[in-house]
């Protein structure tokens, strides 16, 4: 089991920035990804930016030159920084993580965090 708690958002203006944090617990060590995924009222959850264990990052085109995600492995937390927020960026940001054992997928969600860009 995999326990993931997400901080970090509020309100910003546009043009602003946040960094968003998810502490993960539990079964560390199994974990081989992690990353942000953020839904908006009346849309789909769409996948924000990845990081592999090894490093390797993953980012939607919209976030590209904005969103930078990255990790700590000593306090086993991943961030995301938003810079350049916009309005369309307004979601429920939420920390996934991904595990695989005996060659099954497995995925956790933290519970989200609020982000609201307006003026």
């Amino acid at each position: 089991q995999v326990q993931l708690v997400e901080s970090g958002g509020g309100l910003v203006q546009p043009g602003g920035s946040l960094r968003l944090s998810c502490a993960a617990s539990g079964s560390i060590s199994s974990i081989n990804a992690m990353g942000w995924y953020r839904q908006a009222p009346g849309k789909e959850r769409e996948l924000v930016a990845a990081i592999t264990s090894g490093g390797n990052t993953k980012y939607a085109d919209s976030e590209k030159g904005r969103f930078t995600i990255s990790r700590d492995n000593v306090k086993n937390t991943v961030y995301l920084q938003m810079n350049s927020l916009k309005p369309e960026d307004t979601a429920v940001y939420y920390c996934n993580a991904e595990l695989i054992r005996d060659v099954i997928l497995y995925e956790y969600w933290g519970q989200g965090t609020q982000v609201t860009v307006s003026s």
